[in-house]
């Protein structure tokens, strides 16, 4: 079933979350695509038999499903790995028995994290949590089982305009705290969710139409900075002060799971797919700002700026 028709079927799984909506927004948005979206109520991806029914009939699966709650699978691996990489097994066998093509997302917690350089899609793996042991499971059972029509998109550090994210809480402290202190030692690329799902997208018909070998792409923005140099970012743009923010390390902020320090991803591989490159993270995050999600919670800190500072 790899072959584009008339009506292209996706499936979007996890599709109630940060990139899941935004997946299924974009595909929706499209002309000549039949989009179902499940939910982790939906569809539960442990479930074999409920994953088998559900990809039948579908010629792309997008898993948008995972566990991420990084530091509540330090205290329960087992079932972390359950979703992250038993689930994507399931999703790879059900694709595999139909020819359908899969697009997992993925994770640079499954690289250790101690580079000097962006990370290939061919780097060597090795992750330091759990969670990232979890992702990289679900990464190694669609290579094998999905050797030409399984790809892997590995994100970091996303946002987006939906659920929890750092920008949005950047946003809320700055309502409630003259100053606030953000880690200044950890290196990513902070990506957009809707520019995530639309880079999928086109990966996903190129795909279909035999363009783009199946393996690691890394869906990321381009360029790099710290979680400080995004708040400072976020403040700059948003009209506020970013010299209320303070530079800190990581030990600061002690926390179950070790965070890579570096999580910095190259980009190479999409030029063999014939698909673009995502935007710098700064220019995502001026377009994000400018949405309703961050520009009333922007608009409030600026206003309740003028009494925290004063005080």
């Amino acid at each position: 079933m790899t072959e584009t028709t008339a009506s292209t079927a996706w499936l979007v799984t996890g599709a109630g979350g940060i990139l899941g909506r935004d997946v299924l927004a974009e595909l929706t948005a499209a002309p000549g695509a039949e989009v179902t979206g499940r939910t982790r109520g939906e569809l539960d991806i442990t479930d074999p038999e409920a994953v088998r029914a559900a990809v039948a009939a579908h010629h792309v699966v997008v898993n948008c499903a995972a566990w991420t709650d990084v530091d509540g699978a330090e205290a329960d691996e087992t079932a972390a790995t359950a979703v992250n990489g038993t689930g994507v097994r399931h999703l790879a066998h059900a694709c595999a028995e139909t020819g359908t093509v899969l697009l997992h997302v993925s994770t640079d917690y499954v690289l250790p994290g101690d580079a000097g350089r962006p990370y290939a899609e061919d780097a060597p793996t090795g992750p330091l949590n759990a969670y990232g042991r979890g992702k990289l499971l679900g990464e190694r059972m669609v290579a094998e089982l999905l050797p030409r029509t399984g790809y892997t998109v590995r994100t970091a550090w996303l946002y987006g305009t939906h659920g929890n994210n750092f920008v949005a809480t950047m946003l809320e402290l700055a309502s409630r705290r003259a100053t606030v202190d953000v880690v200044a030692d950890q290196y990513g690329q902070p990506t957009w969710s809707a520019v995530l799902a639309r880079q999928v997208a086109v990966l996903g018909r190129a795909a279909l139409a035999g363009r783009a070998p199946a393996g690691v792409y890394h869906g990321t923005a381009a360029g790099r900075t710290t979680w400080y140099g995004l708040a400072r970012e976020v403040y700059r743009l948003s009209g506020l002060d970013p010299e209320r923010l303070r530079p800190v390390g990581s030990a600061a902020f002690p926390r179950p799971a070790v965070r890579p320090a570096y999580g910095v991803l190259g980009h190479a591989g999409w030029a063999r797919a014939g698909v673009p490159c995502q935007p710098s993270w700064r220019d995502q995050l001026a377009a994000a700002l400018e949405t309703p999600r961050f520009a009333e919670p922007a608009a409030a800190a600026r206003a309740a700026a003028l009494t925290l500072v004063a005080g």
